[in-house]
């Protein structure tokens, strides 16, 4: 076959392969921050879960009901959602403890990065025409 016949197509992992990054990388962040507790590994799926729920039903609701605030603070009371978020799925999550706001912000913020560096690395696929 020859290289023509392949085309590279960056984007997007499916929802699948997401998750499982999440997974993850709640998992190894969890294991980096000392103010985060974790049960076992199955908790990370769960946490994982709850996390994409809320993300998809709770935050877009916090965040159009903070507009004026995330507007005059220029986007960083957005980062107080995301903890704000993080200990609602502490609260749900049986075997997840984040201890106080802080430590819910810090887990946020890695949790981004380490997901973020992992999904980078799974973006290019080869696709065979």
């Amino acid at each position: 076959m020859n290289d023509s016949s392949r085309t590279v197509r960056i984007g997007r992992p499916g929802w699948g392969t997401r998750f499982i990054i999440r997974t993850l990388s709640v998992f190894a962040t969890a294991y980096l921050l000392p103010g985060v507790e974790l049960a076992a590994f199955t908790t990370a799926i769960w946490v994982s879960l709850a996390l994409a729920v809320l993300n998809v039903t709770i935050r877009p609701l916090l965040i159009l009901l903070t507009i004026p605030l995330t507007l005059f603070t220029l986007g960083l009371f957005l980062l107080a959602i995301n903890a704000l978020v993080v200990m609602l799925a502490s609260d749900w999550v049986e075997g997840f403890t984040v201890h106080g706001f802080w430590a819910a912000l810090l887990f946020s913020m890695v949790m981004t990065l380490v997901s973020s560096l992992m999904e980078g690395n799974v973006r290019a696929k080869v696709i065979r025409t």
